[in-house]
């Protein structure tokens, strides 16, 4: 038999007794809910893209220094 608890300090969320799945029984409350989890998804990814852009743009510097360091030496040979 199903039960629905309701969940401590969140109102309009309940848990099912019998799956252990969350529910939200006001709509606009769980749709504004997702909306900011989506946000926050978002978020995440673009911090990912952007460490990804400045360790590749670390490494392209580093290339750049060490090519123009062997520029350097072979100019004063």
């Amino acid at each position: 038999m199903n039960h629905i608890i309701p969940i401590k300090d969140k109102e309009g969320w309940f848990k099912s007794s019998e799956t252990g799945a969350i529910q939200c029984a006001d709509t606009a409350r769980y749709q504004k809910f997702m909306k900011g989890y989506s946000a926050e998804l978002e978020k995440e990814k673009q911090m990912v893209a952007l460490q990804n852009d400045v360790s590749g743009l670390k490494s392209e510097l580093g290339e750049i220094k060490t090519l123009l360091l062997t520029l350097a030496n072979k100019q004063n040979d």
